[in-house]
């Protein structure tokens, strides 16, 4: 893969800081990076006078039209796929007018963006599988990450690039390899010290063995996770175009408000059950590390946003959500009562059909469990037709209310569960967690359950 490295000479001690646990590490999505402007801003941002390393997406559409170029060439249509990088390419020429003031600087990206789309062109020629398509859909971030750094140059800032490939790697089982992450980007950092602002890309990686490859749960969210652990950062901030996690869906919900704080498990329910802003693993590096991560709007960069943390706001309810497209399934049989084994049985076909489950609850004889999955759902009821007699109730929705709800804190659970009380409820799942209580009921009475639950809670 074709990447520029472009720095300034001019080294500037005073702004150098040597203690790793002194940088900031910064996260800027596709929307943030969307526009010539948006750059600018972005820039505005980071050159905050500290050390920052910075991870940014591709800009918007980028990717979704990187992967329609992969389409074509499955597809054996050179021709398409030519046509759409041509247009990708125009679009990115337009940019540097926009973006540069300096002839020179112009140029040298007009070059780099030449480059990158004849390389994405050779690909039109050859056989084209699983392990090219990787390449060309990281291409994105190289051409955000290359632009943002040559603007940088630009204006005078002490910037330079950190091409990712060269120390974001997963290991044999895919997941990310902490100790050959610190190692090389150590050692990165020590080959351009004293930079003030350090840019890299998010998303994109190799794997166990050297090949590009991507970072799949969560992206560049994941990206400046891993950073951040890796260097011991003070912080991480994900800016975005929202103004933090709040604590219902404003989309159902109107006054909704932005969450101040959240512990790590807190967020990570709510990511899960519906919270878009943040993958509900990709913050985990921070966790086991105890980085703080602030969730911040470049739309709006004076807003607190939300803070997530290892410490716990004791005895309060944070947030609510939803998660659509969940279906029951109920297993009721008499050769369930006081026998052993039965649940493992049961388990063990979803598990077979790579199918998670994300409630349960059990009686003495049966069972209901939701997915959110309904690939393999005929195969998986006739095997559990094996079992007993089985129900299936499709078009539910699960409502998550979050916040320290250890079963100590009496009343909680009788107060979320008063703000349903004219709302049919499927099922309930408490206590699997000190941080969640549950209710799966039908996705019409979604709407009326979130509203509910914000008049009662907030």
């Amino acid at each position: 893969m074709k990447i520029s490295l472009h720095r300034s000479t001019k080294p500037n001690p005073q702004n150098s800081k040597q203690n790793c646990t002194d940088m900031k590490v910064m996260k800027f999505g596709g929307t943030s990076v969307g526009t010539p402007q948006r750059m600018k801003d972005v820039v505005r941002l980071i050159s905050d006078g500290e050390q920052n390393i910075v991870v940014l997406s591709a800009m918007s559409g980028t990717t979704n039209t990187l992967v329609e170029i992969a389409d074509y060439l499955y597809k054996k249509n050179p021709e398409g796929a030519n046509e759409t990088i041509n247009t990708l390419e125009a679009k990115y020429r337009r940019h540097v007018d926009e973006l540069y003031t300096k002839e020179e600087t112009k140029q040298q990206t007009l070059a780099f963006i030449k480059e990158e789309f004849d390389y994405l062109r050779s690909f039109t020629k050859g056989i084209f599988t699983m392990f090219e398509e990787k390449i060309i859909v990281g291409q994105g971030e190289i051409l955000s990450t290359t632009m943002v750094t040559n603007y940088l140059v630009e204006q005078g800032y002490n910037a330079c690039l950190l091409p990712a490939l060269e120390f974001m790697r997963t290991d044999k089982n895919g997941e990310p390899d902490l100790e050959y992450i610190r190692e090389k980007l150590r050692m990165q950092l020590e080959q351009n010290p004293d930079h003030q602002i350090y840019i890299t890309q998010g998303f994109i990686c190799r794997n166990a063995y050297g090949e590009v490859d991507n970072l799949q749960r969560g992206g560049s969210d994941y990206t400046a996770s891993l950073i951040g652990a890796a260097v011991g950062a003070s912080e991480i901030q994900i800016w975005t175009d929202i103004d933090g996690m709040h604590n219902n869906d404003p989309r159902f919900v109107e006054g909704t408000r932005p969450v101040a704080h959240l512990h790590f498990e807190e967020a990570a329910e709510l990511a899960y059950f519906g919270a878009k802003i943040l993958h509900p693993t990709c913050v985990q590096p921070a966790k086991f590390a105890g980085i703080p991560v602030k969730l911040l709007n470049t739309m709006d960069p004076t807003a607190p946003g939300t803070v997530i943390s290892n410490e716990t706001e004791h005895q309060k309810i944070k947030a609510v959500a939803a998660k659509d497209n969940i279906t029951a399934i109920n297993i009721t049989s008499s050769r369930m009562l006081l026998a052993y084994g039965f649940l493992r049985k049961v388990f063990e076909i979803f598990e077979n059909y790579k199918t998670s489950i994300d409630m349960i609850c059990t009686s003495e004889v049966g069972v209901s469990v939701s997915i959110d999955n309904t690939a393999n759902l005929t195969q998986i009821v006739d095997e559990l037709k094996k079992f007993g007699t089985v129900r299936i109730d499709p078009n539910m929705c699960i409502i998550c209310v979050v916040g320290d709800l250890d079963w100590q804190n009496v009343g909680y659970e009788s107060e979320v569960a008063n703000a349903l009380h004219d709302i049919p409820v499927r099922m309930i799942s408490y206590g699997g967690s000190n941080h969640n209580i549950s209710f799966l009921v039908a996705a019409s009475d979604k709407k009326r359950a979130l509203q509910a639950l914000s008049d009662k809670l907030f």
